[in-house]
């Protein structure tokens, strides 16, 4: 399972999309994959806490903190409460911290990168909207799938047993 995504890429071809970041890998599960939930914040993880909060099973939270490295908007509590609740993992087009508690969860994370600093609490993102991340659509229900190669998202579940 930890190349995941050449398979995919190779059996479904232009059902999936590759979005084009080389993302870094935080989480103690290297490749993961679930049906996609998404918010769209800036510098403030406050609705990141209250969806990782619920139940999560089988899903993946895409979070688009637009690129931002200056806030951390997922930390070790965060990810702490996702496992608690059964998400799969977590994307973020951002940064997040304590990465060597992260590295030890069985989690999925991937980030654009680490920052120390946390973020305000203002209650501030839009939940369950589509995202365009580096021309990639990912809306609500998707299904994203990610590893070592990346992350891809398809519009349609993708039972591993398919392309292996």
């Amino acid at each position: 399972m930890d190349d995941l995504l050449p398979d995919i890429s190779d059996a479904h071809g232009d059902d999936v999309h590759w979005i084009p970041i080389q993302w870094q890998n935080f989480g103690g599960n290297a490749a993961f994959s679930g049906r996609v939930e998404t918010l769209r914040c800036f510098e403030d993880n406050t609705k990141v806490r209250d969806i990782l909060g619920k139940p999560g099973h089988g899903c993946v939270l895409v979070v688009d903190g637009h690129g931002n490295l200056n806030k951390a908007l997922l930390g070790d509590q965060l990810a702490e409460l996702a496992v608690k609740n059964g998400w799969e993992g977590v994307v973020v087009f951002g940064a997040v911290r304590d990465a060597g508690a992260l590295s030890k969860m069985s989690l999925g994370v991937k980030a654009l990168g680490v920052c120390p600093i946390k973020t305000e609490k203002r209650g501030a993102g839009d939940e369950n909207v589509p995202l365009r991340i580096h021309d990639v659509l990912i809306s609500p229900g998707d299904y994203v799938f990610a590893d070592l190669n990346g992350v891809m998202v398809s519009q349609h579940p993708i039972e591993f047993g398919e392309h292996e």
